[in-house]
């Protein structure tokens, strides 16, 4: 056996090991994930990350190194968390969850530094830290978010309803216009394809962009479009309704069009993707050589 079949044989064994013991809150967040949309995200983190890190694997084979030092720290670091969610009963039953899975991707990530090492590590960082978006948040976490989603929407559709010349009146989530009044619900807050939309700018940032601060910019500005396409779509659908079909205030449009708001948002990102791209490809401009200044 080689020295790299050695190092990918041990890190294999921690993984098996990791998965004997927790395994019941993987499953326990893939049963979350398929039957509520707030968690459906999590689906597409595991595959992204194995993906990325596999497009990596033949930069990765020069790099492997045994680190036991942090290794082995960020295993004990995960037997600690783990050991935290069953010795604290205040923990809800979501709250335990969210701790047992950052657990469990810690010892993942403890496994890959302790078997291939701090090089190797750095290389793969962003798909190894993309794990922690297996961890699903608290649900009351969540509320809060959906809250601020909701808020953000309506906000949105009162300026475009101003923009349009349209009277609007405007109470906490409610919205009056002429002929309707209508309320944003949870529902028309859009978590799913917010969250969808985040996961998307995420990865796209990551292969797309090299310098950091673009890739933080654009992934920060993912979080209003979302709110502004969210808010397009009440838009849209209040004024088909009251001025097309009232129809479209209750039909199909209102229950599965969100796939359309989505792809111009997902359009919006590729555009800004796209200008920052330029931003990179353009040379520097060159500054005076130090002679040329001395003698000026």
């Amino acid at each position: 056996m080689t020295k790299l079949a050695q190092h990918e044989a041990a890190f294999v064994a921690l993984w098996v090991v990791s998965l004997v013991v927790g395994w019941r809150s993987l499953a326990e967040v893939f049963s979350l994930s398929s039957r509520n949309d707030e968690y459906t995200y999590v689906l597409l983190v595991l595959p992204i990350s194995a993906a990325l890190i596999f497009l990596d694997r033949r930069a990765l084979r020069a790099l492997v190194t045994l680190n036991v030092r942090a290794g082995s720290a960020l295993l004990v670091a995960a037997v600690l968390i783990a050991c935290t969610s069953f010795g604290w009963p205040v923990l809800s039953g979501d709250a335990q969850l969210s701790v047992r899975m950052l657990a469990l991707v810690l010892s993942w990530i403890g496994a890959f530094e302790l078997c291939f090492g701090s090089r190797a590590a750095r290389l793969v960082l962003f798909p190894l830290c993309f794990l922690f978006g297996l961890v699903p948040p608290p649900q009351h976490f969540l509320v809060a978010i959906v809250a601020l989603l909701q808020q953000g929407s309506a906000w949105t559709a009162h300026l475009l309803f101003a923009a349009f010349g349209i009277p609007v009146a405007q109470d906490d989530v409610m919205l009056t216009i002429p002929g309707l009044t209508l309320q944003v619900a949870q529902e028309c807050s859009s978590i799913r394809s917010s969250l969808m939309l985040l996961v998307t700018t995420i990865v796209l940032a990551y292969l797309l962009l090299r310098s950091s601060w673009r890739r933080t910019l654009l992934i920060a500005l993912a979080v209003p479009l979302s709110v502004a396409k969210n808010g397009l779509r009440i838009f849209t659908i209040a004024m088909l309704g009251t001025r097309v079909d009232s129809g479209y205030l209750t039909g199909r449009f209102h229950h599965q069009g969100g796939i359309v708001f989505f792809a111009i948002a997902l359009f919006g990102i590729f555009a800004l993707l796209w200008i920052l791209q330029r931003g990179e490809d353009l040379p520097l401009e060159p500054g005076p050589s130090p002679a040329k200044s001395i003698a000026t």
